[in-house]
């Protein structure tokens, strides 16, 4: 498809390749439509298809085909892959130089919310393990996959999508909460690694955000359904614990991570970038 010029003239990210995981809802797809709108071809990575121990469903490959179809009507060159982080990602990587010939940004925002709900004594080891391989060493592996050509380039951003768990504690959300955290020592680890090579590795935090139908968003939803909060209650719920009244929309997340993504944070390294409405401000 042929690019509009008008709609892409100054584009923040045109002539660039993002990688971005859980790109079939949500935060994802949400990211995926900015950097669209802003020229980047892009690598669109999800699961699509649910995952034995994570108690409700993740994102179908029906959706990560609709993302795709979104970000090439806004004029992207698009490559879509079911892709897991628990095993190999390396030939999806492959697959995207193949394509491409380059990899800018990887957004790593693939994750789950549950196993949750449990004192930390009550987590089973399987629980444990699920959540601590998907959200935190599949960022890894996807850093790990992508770092030799970031380095090669000698310049690339690597966006590691964390969260306010990642920062405070939450009551019953132990192994996510350790995940996430992990997620922001790894960030600060790896940015003193790539620092060099000009590789910025980055943390964006969210806080509470709204199930945008839009993007397909039921993250927020699924937290609730953990804390046994009233899915019809849990907007107003969430709501109260945000000094700025109101939840984080799932663009507010995706201008952020552009502005990791592009020119106007170049010596932005091993920093956390915290969008929740001041809630870890008290």
């Amino acid at each position: 498809m042929t690019r509009d010029r008008r709609s892409t003239a100054g584009a923040a990210l045109e002539g660039r390749t993002v990688v971005i995981t859980g790109a079939g809802r949500g935060l994802g797809r949400a990211c995926a439509l900015r950097f669209a709108e802003e020229g980047a071809d892009l690598v669109l990575l999800d699961v699509g298809e649910d995952i034995g121990g994570v108690p409700y469903p993740l994102s179908t490959s029906g959706q990560l085909t609709h993302t795709a179809k979104l970000c090439e009507e806004r004029g992207a060159a698009v490559l879509a892959e079911s892709v897991d982080v628990r095993g190999s990602v390396t030939p999806a990587v492959e697959k995207a130089l193949d394509r491409f010939g380059r990899v800018d940004v990887l957004v790593n925002n693939a994750g789950i919310a549950a196993p949750s709900g449990k004192a930390v004594h009550e987590i089973t080891e399987d629980e444990w393990r699920l959540m601590i391989d998907v959200d935190l060493s599949g960022a890894w592996r996807m850093i790990k996959a992508v770092a030799p050509t970031m380095i090669a380039q000698r310049r690339g951003s690597v966006i590691n999508v964390s969260s306010t768990a990642g920062l405070v504690g939450y009551r019953h959300f132990a192994g996510y909460v350790a995940a996430k955290h992990g997620l922001i020592g790894l960030t600060k680890a790896a940015a003193l690694d790539y620092g060099p090579y000009q590789v910025r590795v980055n943390a964006l935090c969210p806080g509470s955000v709204a199930d945008d139908p839009v993007v397909d968003g039921r993250m927020l939803s699924e937290i609730a359904r953990s804390l046994d909060v009233a899915v019809e209650d849990h907007e107003r719920v969430f709501v109260q614990a945000q000094p700025m009244n109101s939840l984080i929309a799932p663009s507010d997340i995706a201008g952020a991570a552009l502005w990791l993504a592009g020119d106007d944070s170049l010596q932005v390294t091993g920093s956390v970038l915290t969008v929740d409405g001041g809630f870890t401000a008290r």
